[in-house]
């Protein structure tokens, strides 16, 4: 791979003209961080020419070289970050972004090199990661959680390490001890308690509300089985009194406002059930029994039914 002359601002060479195709994408990580440790850093004096020419110029090709100088910085920075689980990959995108920002509002006027002021931005960009994706909760809202949240994992890990150079101690602790909470609370200047709260936070996992069913075709239950009961959620709860109501007494008052025979009719077509669990008299025995057509028994039972309806709605 061809290496990237940060030395001579003026060269025309087709390397310099595109520096980012000497680095490879994240994909290959091993073939990334071997890539950036080859280029070459910026001296104090072409840093300031670059930073002057982006800050006056707003020159793109000056901001790409303190970027690139400093890429080796990132992935520094985001190997302290290893141990949550994230991908390293992850951590070092975030990290340029973090760069990048930092490049971006750097002043050479400061006296600060940028390697100093970039530290700060990165590792912002990637504690901003860390606490998106550690959990699908947030652990950490305000700005003293989240310094508790990384200041603690990181004494945390120094109990271990004292812990493991220590035949006597266990090799394996899943909470703290009083004294480590004690002591973790004076060296942050917290409240024991608050050391408590973020500890329960980090050391709970997430769990999946409702599972996907086994491979083998086996039910599966989640805590969402036993959060919910429709039996008491409110909105069930009204209808079904509300249903009981109508039926009882609402169908009863709606009855009491039809005429006689109107009334006959809808008991014995919808109200009653035969012995053998059929239903009630057909329209043309009714219509036998009055009378009339079995047309005229229909027409009487819609106006009934017109009458109940609107009997009803007004004693809901």
């Amino acid at each position: 791979m061809t290496n990237l002359s940060l030395a001579n601002p003026g060269s025309t060479s087709a390397s310099v003209a595109n520096p980012w195709a000497l680095v490879p994408p994240l994909g290959n990580l091993d073939a990334y961080i071997s890539a950036v440790n080859r280029l070459p850093m910026l001296t104090l004096e072409q840093e300031q020419e670059f930073a002057r020419k982006l800050k006056e110029t707003n020159d793109l090709e000056a901001a790409g070289k303190l970027i690139m100088s400093h890429l080796r910085l990132v992935v520094s920075v985001s190997r302290q970050y290893l141990g949550y689980g994230l991908p390293h990959a992850d951590l070092i995108q975030e990290g340029n972004i973090g760069l990048m920002k930092a490049v971006r509002r750097f002043d050479p006027e400061q006296g600060v090199r940028l390697v100093s002021y970039a530290m700060h931005w990165i590792k912002a960009e990637i504690h901003e990661y860390i606490l998106r994706n550690w959990r699908m909760v947030k652990v950490a809202t305000t700005k003293a959680q989240r310094k508790l949240f990384f200041n603690l994992r990181s004494m945390k890990q120094g109990f271990k390490s004292d812990e493991s150079s220590n035949t006597d101690a266990p090799t394996h602790r899943e909470c703290l001890t009083e004294a480590q909470i004690d002591s973790m609370a004076k060296d942050l200047n917290v409240k024991r308690e608050e050391v408590i709260e973020m500890e329960t936070r980090m050391s709970g996992g997430d769990v999946i509300l409702d599972p996907s069913p086994s491979d083998d075709g086996d039910e599966t239950y989640g805590p969402i089985s036993y959060l919910t009961d429709i039996h008491n959620e409110p909105t069930a709860v009204i209808e079904s009194h509300e249903r009981d109501f109508m039926s009882g007494d609402g169908i009863t008052s709606a009855l009491n406002a039809l005429d006689e025979r109107s009334r006959k009719i809808v008991e014995e077509r919808w109200l009653k059930v035969n012995d053998d669990g059929s239903g009630g008299m057909t329209l043309h025995e009714l219509a036998q029994e009055f009378g009339v057509s079995a047309e005229r028994i229909r027409q009487i039972e819609t106006a009934a039914m017109k009458k109940m309806r609107t009997t009803l709605s007004e004693f809901a």
